[in-house]
Protein backbone atom coordinates (compact mmCIF):
# COMPACT_ATOMS: atom_id res chain seq x y z
CA UNK A 1 0.00 0.00 0.00
CA UNK A 2 1.30 3.74 -0.84
CA UNK A 3 0.30 6.22 1.05
CA UNK A 4 1.30 10.00 0.08
CA UNK A 5 1.41 12.10 2.54
CA UNK A 6 1.28 16.43 3.08
CA UNK A 7 2.42 18.02 5.94
CA UNK A 8 1.59 21.85 5.51
CA UNK A 9 3.58 23.80 8.30
CA UNK A 10 3.89 27.71 8.29
CA UNK A 11 7.54 28.29 9.10
CA UNK A 12 9.29 31.97 10.75
CA UNK A 13 12.82 32.21 10.26
CA UNK A 14 14.77 35.33 11.39
CA UNK A 15 18.13 36.78 10.42
CA UNK A 16 19.92 39.34 12.38
CA UNK A 17 21.87 41.73 10.58
CA UNK A 18 24.13 44.77 10.60
CA UNK A 19 22.75 47.73 7.86
CA UNK A 20 24.65 50.71 7.28
CA UNK A 21 23.94 53.83 9.98
CA UNK A 22 21.75 57.05 8.60
CA UNK A 23 19.15 55.25 6.93
CA UNK A 24 15.85 56.30 6.56
CA UNK A 25 13.04 53.47 6.83
CA UNK A 26 12.21 52.98 3.30
CA UNK A 27 16.06 52.99 2.59
CA UNK A 28 16.51 50.33 5.40
CA UNK A 29 13.15 48.50 3.91
CA UNK A 30 14.63 48.55 0.44
CA UNK A 31 18.32 47.26 2.01
CA UNK A 32 16.71 44.33 3.77
CA UNK A 33 14.99 43.42 0.24
CA UNK A 34 17.60 43.63 -1.68
CA UNK A 35 19.59 41.39 0.59
CA UNK A 36 17.05 39.09 0.79
CA UNK A 37 16.46 39.24 -3.39
CA UNK A 38 19.89 38.40 -3.44
CA UNK A 39 20.29 35.76 -1.54
CA UNK A 40 22.72 36.93 0.76
CA UNK A 41 20.32 36.99 3.80
CA UNK A 42 19.78 33.53 3.50
CA UNK A 43 22.96 31.95 5.06
CA UNK A 44 22.10 34.13 8.07
CA UNK A 45 18.22 32.96 8.39
CA UNK A 46 17.58 30.96 11.26
CA UNK A 47 14.17 29.02 12.11
CA UNK A 48 12.74 30.83 14.40
CA UNK A 49 9.35 29.00 15.15
CA UNK A 50 7.26 26.35 13.00
CA UNK A 51 3.55 26.60 13.43
CA UNK A 52 1.99 23.46 12.49
CA UNK A 53 -0.93 23.87 10.10
CA UNK A 54 -2.32 20.51 8.93
CA UNK A 55 -1.58 17.10 7.83
CA UNK A 56 -3.20 14.76 5.47
CA UNK A 57 -2.32 11.29 4.12
CA UNK A 58 -3.93 10.04 0.76
CA UNK A 59 -3.87 5.92 0.52
CA UNK A 60 -2.90 5.13 -3.38
CA UNK A 61 -4.62 1.53 -4.65
CA UNK A 62 -4.84 2.32 -7.97
CA UNK A 63 -4.83 5.12 -10.63
CA UNK A 64 -9.14 5.49 -10.00
CA UNK A 65 -9.24 4.43 -6.29
CA UNK A 66 -8.00 6.46 -3.57
CA UNK A 67 -9.09 7.13 -0.34
CA UNK A 68 -7.99 10.10 2.01
CA UNK A 69 -7.64 11.29 5.59
CA UNK A 70 -7.18 14.54 6.86
CA UNK A 71 -5.94 16.51 10.55
CA UNK A 72 -6.35 19.76 11.22
CA UNK A 73 -4.59 21.57 14.37
CA UNK A 74 -4.28 24.27 16.14
CA UNK A 75 -0.47 25.64 16.06
CA UNK A 76 1.92 23.94 17.75
CA UNK A 77 4.34 25.99 19.59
Amino acid sequence: MKVIVTVVEKITSEAHIDIPGGLNKSAIKQYIVDRYNTGKMQTEMNIFQVDFESISARIVQGQADTNSISSEKEAIR
